[in-house]
């Protein structure tokens, strides 16, 4: 079997003869392979995840600067963003697990009630078994190796399938990855559309998705084909509130920073921003100034500013520019698929750019007449990944926090939440389903297996539970199972 395996790996280029009729689905064999390596129990121990989470530290440690250069081909992503964003983090991730896999992985204990004193009743953190791991585009590595890391820890065998339109980088996965990994339990397949809908025709224990909404659902759907219990990370329009009382120009710097990084292809990045009138004559002007200070006069020659990744995503997000009125910026340069870093005013929210993320560096500014008109906008549109408010007063931020719903929050910043492993990263509706990060992770790959070992010994007891029922007193023995309030709880 392990000879069979270890030819998977490295799809492209490589000329491969499948152990399976070519008439079958063209990963069955691949699939069949890891589970049958998963079966042998190989992945469960914590010595050999630890092995195989090293040996990916290996990985992003000597491959560092191939890494970078790949990640610079596909977006021309600045050195500095590329580190932060997708090595840095990875890291992070992978240490923290190191440093924590050994009490993630014991059972813990629950309470008990008086039937199940003298027994052992537990939650035993299982493998799923063979993941499949689908990662998107605009942060290729981070998106694709963090989940990685979950998955390894939590004692899968793991299926990676890099995005086909960040190539450079999906080379790079599909090359180099499998050398470090146990290419018994771990593979990557490289391909367009049509090879994915293949691969999702398989049977996996779980699948982990990253990318768009529409296709979140043709992966949701494929999963319902099986009942594979999945999580979805996707995106949204990400509300921003600017209220009248904030320090304009902090606001405005992390308002730049947050859209124009990686060239506002970030799904958690402040969608549009809200805000009274007045705050639009005041905020203009600050956030030219963060641009001009952050790219220089002609952003296009910054090295510090990224690309769109493709033609087609050029053209998207270019004709987006069209809702209206262009504040700031608005140049574009086809041939380098260059986009200005642009604020737009005077669009209305039937706009084409507010019907859809925009994915690109483009800040349209919606005026309201405050921040109650605000909220009632943010609800009524679907649930974002992210909510995001500037104010200097507390109950205008808690306002906010309360009165909207979001897979996450933040106050005076943006996009900075998703760098502490201590919380939890993820969507709800239809910006997503399940979380990662951290334990989060770790979790997330794991089944939290029921475990209750009853004793031999106790017979009696169990009489007790045993028909015909007349000769039991009922609430003597229903009295052993109930749970009482401990306080009463008063309404105001």
């Amino acid at each position: 079997m392990g000879g069979a395996c270890k030819m998977w790996g490295v799809t492209k280029g490589d000329k491969l003869t499948f152990p399976f009729p070519s008439s079958m689905n063209p990963y069955a064999g691949l699939v069949s392979c890891l589970h049958a390596s998963w079966l042998t129990g190989k992945t469960r121990p914590m010595e050999y995840r630890v092995s195989q989470l090293e040996a990916l530290g290996h990985f992003l440690d000597e491959k560092h600067q191939p890494i970078l250069d790949a990640l610079a081909l596909d977006m021309h992503k600045p050195q500095f963003e590329a580190k932060l964003s997708e090595t840095v983090l990875c890291k992070n991730e992978l240490n923290y697990t190191l440093n924590n896999l050994r009490s993630w992985m014991k059972d813990e204990h629950v309470d008990k009630n008086m039937v199940t004193q003298l027994d052992m009743a537990f939650i035993r953190k299982d493998p799923y078994g063979v993941v499949l791991i689908i990662g998107p585009w605009n942060y290729p590595v981070n998106l694709l190796l963090v989940p990685l890391i979950g998955a390894i820890a939590a004692g899968n065998c793991v299926i990676l399938k890099p995005s086909e339109i960040s190539s450079c980088v999906e080379r790079l996965m599909a090359e180099m990855l499998p050398s470090y990994l146990d290419r018994d339990c771990f593979a990557v397949v490289t391909g367009g559309i049509e090879k994915t809908t293949k691969l999702l025709e398989n049977r996996f224990d779980y699948i982990f998705f990253t990318g768009s909404t529409s296709i979140g659902r043709i992966v949701m759907e494929a999963a319902a084909e099986h009942l594979t219990p999945l999580t979805l990370e996707l995106g949204g329009k990400n509300p921003c509130y600017v209220a009248d009382d904030c320090d304009l120009q902090s606001a405005a710097n992390r308002l730049v920073w947050g859209r124009f990084f990686n060239a506002g292809q970030t799904c958690i990045a402040p969608d549009y921003v809200l805000c009274t009138l007045e705050m639009q004559e005041k905020l203009l002007p600050a956030l030219h100034r963060a641009i001009a200070d952050f790219y220089g006069a002609n952003p296009q020659e910054s090295p510090d500013f990224a690309r769109i990744i493709s033609d087609k995503q050029f053209q998207r997000v270019q004709s987006l520019m069209d809702s209206g009125h262009v504040a700031i910026g608005g140049q574009t340069d086809e041939k380098e698929r260059y986009i200005a870093p642009t604020v737009l005013v005077d669009v209305p929210m039937s706009a084409p750019i507010m019907q859809e993320e925009i994915f690109g560096p483009i800040l349209p500014i919606v005026t309201v007449a405050n921040l109650e008109e605000a909220i009632d906008l943010i609800n009524g549109q679907k649930q974002p990944l992210a909510v995001y408010v500037f104010s200097s007063n507390k109950k205008v931020v808690k306002q906010v926090l309360e009165q909207t719903s979001s897979g996450g929050f933040a106050s005076n910043d943006t996009i900075i939440q998703t760098t502490l492993i201590t919380l939890p990263f993820g969507g709800i509706g239809p910006s997503g389903l399940g979380k990662y990060h951290g334990k989060f992770s770790f979790d997330t790959f794991s089944h939290h297996r029921t475990c209750l070992m009853h004793r031999m010994d106790q017979e009696k007891l169990n009489t007790l539970c045993y028909p015909p029922y007349a000769q039991h007193n009922p609430q003597s023995l229903l009295s052993t199972s109930e749970i009482r309030c401990k306080s009463t709880c008063n309404l105001l």
